[in-house]
């Protein structure tokens, strides 16, 4: 990511990374760091960037990460992969459906996910581990489906 206000001093997320990515990126000699102005986040109002940090399997070079304006929105795009997944895994269906613990197995199954949300009074990111993240799912679709 670019800075958009070269004025303002990036913010560092590598000391924020879960434990089991910090252990792994220290391992391996990898460093995660993105910069990211303070200005961007003051566009979107209340809403708190969330980056989420995933790993599919066991090889490092599936660390991969996805960043959303919302938590909701993150919330969002878990599922959108999760569904993508489906579909590639049931291609003739056309009708697919999941509950909840389809949904967390497939969290579960990943080999780390992990979230950064910004928080705005200490103007840093807080990490949240796999099961913040499966009970944020849950919340986001019982509101979606009221």
């Amino acid at each position: 990511m670019t800075r958009q206000n070269p004025s303002t001093p990036p913010f560092s997320l590598s000391p924020f990374v879960s434990s089991s990515f910090s252990e792994s990126l220290s391992a391996a000699s990898d460093s995660l760091s993105l910069s990211l102005s303070h200005n961007t986040f003051a566009q979107h109002g209340a809403n708190r960037h969330t980056i989420i940090l995933m790993q599919t399997s066991q090889n490092r070079a599936t660390r991969t990460f996805m960043d959303y304006d919302s938590i909701s929105q993150a919330m969002d795009g878990i599922c959108r992969l999760y569904e993508r997944k489906l579909k590639d895994l049931n291609p003739a269906n056309q009708n697919i459906t999941y509950d909840i613990a389809d949904l967390y197995n497939f969290i579960d199954g990943l080999a780390d996910m992990s979230a950064l949300v910004f928080e705005h009074s200490i103007q840093a990111y807080l990490p949240y581990d796999r099961q913040w993240i499966k009970q944020r799912t849950l919340q986001h679709l019982r509101r979606m489906a009221h």
